[in-house]
């Protein structure tokens, strides 16, 4: 009995250090990333800021937090990563767009492909679903922070194109030649955004029954949950979600 319950916690033990070891992996390519777009200075630099708090929130060392900064401003050497994209549809005719960032192209595509053939989806060529999303700029705004009317005032000046109040947050949506502009009229008006950036909105939506939506978010999650994955959108209503 003891060894039983010994080997069932031993392999519990070994479930949770995987996970862990990938958290910490997607999160320091974050960090990485974040260093090498804005800098080595989390005070100047939001993003990083942030990817660097997601990865205290989960014990990440200090070691590996200042060697992913490292990495992304060049004082330590890495392998070359680049920027990828991946296309394809998920079960019940959902569109998948996925931003990626890998240092190995081949292992991204086939974990991506295998994961959307597990779950009844498919990897598309590039282009396939592309057109149904739009490059937005997303900015974040705690509603105890001002309210609506004014911030509608500071951000629609600025060029935002709109403010949708979702559960505590104010989200203001704008194209993308107006981000900076917005992200700086928020600043002037000393608002502190919780998030922003580029990101992919549906231009139409899927909308399936319960059991159907659990299917295509356990696919979503575990896309997400990869390494080399930044970001995953699709056309999944979101007010099914709700």
């Amino acid at each position: 009995m003891g060894t039983r319950k010994w080997a069932k916690v031993k392999r519990q033990k070994q479930k949770d250090d995987q996970q862990r070891s990938q958290k910490w992996a997607k999160l320091s390519q974050e960090i990485e990333t974040a260093a090498r777009e804005g800098g080595g200075n989390p005070d100047a630099n939001v993003p990083l800021a942030q990817a660097i708090e997601r990865a205290r929130d989960v014990d990440m060392p200090k070691d590996n937090i200042e060697r992913a900064i490292k990495r992304g401003t060049g004082e330590l050497e890495g392998e070359d990563v680049e920027a990828v994209t991946y296309e394809g549809y998920a079960p019940h005719g959902v569109a998948v767009f996925v931003e990626a960032e890998t240092d190995n192209r081949n292992r991204t595509v086939k974990d991506l492909r295998n994961l959307l053939n597990d779950y009844g989806g498919n990897l598309g060529k590039d282009g396939s679903v592309g057109y149904l999303f739009e490059r937005k700029g997303r900015i974040e705004i705690p509603t105890d922070a001002t309210d609506e009317l004014s911030l509608f005032e500071v951000v629609v000046e600025a060029g935002a194109e709109d403010v949708d109040e979702r559960n505590d947050t104010f989200v203001v949506t704008t194209p993308v030649d107006a981000f900076a502009d917005v992200e700086a009229a928020l600043e002037d008006a000393d608002l502190s955004p919780t998030a922003s950036d580029l990101v992919r909105l549906p231009t139409t939506t899927v909308s399936l029954p319960p059991d159907e939506r659990a299917e295509v978010q356990t696919l979503i999650e575990h896309i997400d949950g990869h390494r080399d994955v930044e970001a995953v959108y699709t056309t999944l209503d979101a007010a099914d979600s709700e």
